[in-house]
């Protein structure tokens, strides 16, 4: 058996499955594509989590929309994090061309156009379903972690969570745990020193600067009702397709804080909220992390050892995380160590530190006897990348140079009024795009404290009338204690003395 023959058969071989799986493309050897010597994903490993990576323009996000499109197909939801702003066109058909033809003519696949059912969500005020969460959904651990607290300031913030449960006060948004760390070192600092101690204002001053920090990232658009409920990911179309989720954020590059802290929130709620599935023939929900290296270039070790902990988890839950960025390098050795699927498009080697970053590289895929993998990283053209999957058994498939397909459906934005059609018919916008602002911690503190002051006020008045009546009383007292009777008066007059001495002297003699 001649060197191609005997490699179309290990690719065969190691690629094929008895359940559902999903097509990439074709293996390629010496820059030769091998028409219909696929390379599959099996469905059922699909919650193993995975990686794309690849220097910029070499296709990180065509595979990403290639693995959508097929997913939702499969009738299983999607939740995609569009941080380039060019995903929309999921919800387009592709108007082909005659590249993609002659792409999948070499790969050995028809290529057929389509758009998907598509949500647009968005944590900012552009266009979209709005994401929102409250205080209390976070919790004291989550919140102190996000907001890397030291342990002391973490448990004032524990103390202040229940103080709000055991006065039935709704953490809502970040005013009202502003409001609550303000009103524990003024206002309500007897009653927080009695029932729990005395809480320090260098403390809740410290903790009120983190808050503000996390403010000025847009956090404030975050927190607040309605609350959105991660089972509205699962939704299925008509056609049993499911749906893909498309998180807006073009606008918060600059605002990693909040972006770590949406995705850290959603991971801990699904974790929390989905049932056990074990290793089920088809996972509940994939989600694919854009730019991932935002996440963890300015996470605290709290929040990566949080992330890290839910990496490792979740896969039971029968959710699929697969994080999108330039370099393996950009994601944590504990994390990657738990990815199943790699998929690997061109790196460039500029300096020396990028050569030794793909030798690196290299080490991460299984060895083969068809490839000099570093060498292969740097030579692959745009569309192409190495392929490593688990296959049912969760054993590595072959390494494979893969001629990606191409996406069926646009790739490229939607215009405005497309958008907005969209945006017009969607259910989900109609559940979460009217701001609630219901009674919560804020308004009851503060009418608490309003209460308090004019009955402080009330007391101040009674008290003063009261001193102003004594002394009054006293006035009175005194005026009457000094004033002569008109009797006394009259015999003690000096005529009345003169008079009553006269007589006497007369009778004495």
């Amino acid at each position: 058996m001649s060197r191609r023959d005997d490699f179309i058969k290990q690719i065969t071989d190691g690629n094929s499955c008895k359940g559902d799986y999903l097509t990439l493309g074709s293996a390629m050897l010496d820059g030769e594509t091998m028409t219909n010597t696929y390379v599959n994903v099996p469905l059922k490993t699909m919650n193993r989590h995975g990686l794309i990576a690849g220097a910029t323009g070499t296709g990180k996000t065509k595979t990403l929309q290639v693995l959508a499109e097929n997913l939702s197909e499969k009738g299983v939801p999607v939740l995609l994090m569009d941080i380039k702003g060019d995903l929309s066109g999921l919800a387009q058909p592709s108007p082909g061309h005659p590249k993609i033809d002659e792409r999948h003519e070499k790969i050995g696949l028809p290529f057929e156009s389509k758009s998907f059912p598509v949500e647009v969500l968005t944590l900012s005020e552009q266009d979209g379903v709005r994401l929102r969460a409250t205080v209390s959904e976070f919790g004291p651990v989550l919140l102190s972690r996000i907001l890397d607290l030291t342990e002391t300031q973490s448990g004032v913030v524990a103390v202040i969570f229940k103080y709000c449960d055991d006065n039935k006060l709704p953490l809502l948004d970040l005013k009202d745990f502003k409001k609550i760390l303000q009103y524990a070192t003024q206002e309500g600092k007897a009653e927080f020193t009695e029932a729990y101690g005395r809480i320090s204002t260098a403390s809740t001053g410290a903790i009120l600067r983190k808050v503000i920090e996390l403010e000025q990232q847009g956090a404030d658009l975050f927190f607040g009702e309605t609350s959105f409920e991660v089972d509205d990911l699962l939704r299925i179309d008509n056609e049993g397709r499911g749906y893909i989720n498309i998180i807006r954020l073009t606008d918060i590059q600059d605002r990693p804080k909040l972006f770590s802290t949406f995705m850290l929130s959603l991971l801990a709620e699904i974790y929390s909220t989905f049932p056990e599935q074990g290793d089920s023939g088809r996972p509940e929900l994939i989600m694919f992390i854009d730019e991932a290296h935002l996440i963890f270039n300015e996470a605290s070790k709290a929040l990566l050892n949080q992330i890290e902990s839910i990496v490792k988890l979740i896969r039971s839950k029968g959710v699929g995380l697969y994080f999108v960025t330039q370099n393996p390098t950009d994601v944590p050795e504990a994390v990657l160590g738990q990815l199943g699927l790699k998929v690997q498009h061109a790196l460039r080697a500029f300096t020396a530190k990028d050569r030794k970053a793909i030798k690196l590289t290299a080490q991460n895929y299984p060895d083969t006897d068809y490839y000099d993998t570093a060498e292969v990283l740097t030579s692959l053209g745009i569309g192409e990348a190495l392929v490593s999957a688990l296959n049912e058994k969760g054993k590595p498939t072959p390494l494979a140079a893969t001629m990606m397909r191409a996406p069926m459906s646009r790739m490229d934005v939607l215009t405005e009024h497309e958008l907005g059609a969209l945006l017009g018919t969607s259910k989900l916008a109609k559940k979460y795009n009217d701001e609630v602002d219901r009674e919560s911690a804020y308004e009851m503190l503060t009418k608490k404290i309003e209460i308090a002051e004019a009955e402080e006020a009330k007391e101040k008045a009674r008290k003063e009338k009261e001193a102003i009546k004594k002394a009054e009383t006293k006035r009175r007292t005194r005026r009457a204690s000094t004033r002569q009777n008109p009797i006394i008066k009259v015999l003690s007059s000096p005529t009345v003395i003169r008079s009553v001495l006269g007589i006497l002297t007369k009778m004495l003699k």
